[in-house]
């Protein structure tokens, strides 16, 4: 069974850093495309940052380009979002997700678009407040 789970929220204050994980149980990640997605209240969810199977294109949104960061360890089965300069804008609760191998959309394709993502993780809390 395809499972992704989250981990590495938290509360942070203003300014800091976190570095969520997004793991994998139940098949590799190394053919799979991966994002990561937040929803905040009140807010739709957006789309922040994908990565490639091979880690070589990458893609952020205008909103956190410059502060984030995405990385992936095939070998660990593991896909970070390293996350600095944080505002308080950036609460919200953070979901990583999967591309399904067989489809057209990758991350090198236009958007991170939530609706193109296959699998979903249950989330992880990160809260910036002083």
């Amino acid at each position: 069974q395809l499972q992704l789970v989250e981990s590495g929220g938290g509360l942070v204050q203003p300014g800091g850093s976190l570095k969520p994980s997004c793991a994998a149980s139940g098949f590799s990640l190394e053919n799979y495309d991966i994002g990561w997605f937040r929803l905040a209240p009140g807010k739709e969810r957006e789309g922040l940052s994908c990565i490639s199977p091979s880690g070589g294109s990458t893609s952020f949104s205008v909103s956190v380009k410059g502060r984030f960061t995405i990385s992936r360890d095939n070998a660990k089965n593991t896909v970070y979002l390293q996350m600095n300069n944080l505002k308080t804008e950036d609460t919200a609760v953070y979901f990583c997700a999967a591309v399904d191998p067989l489809s057209t959309y990758h991350c090198d394709s236009p958007g991170i678009l939530g609706l193109k993502y296959d699998y979903w993780g249950q989330g992880t809390q990160v809260t910036v407040a002083s």
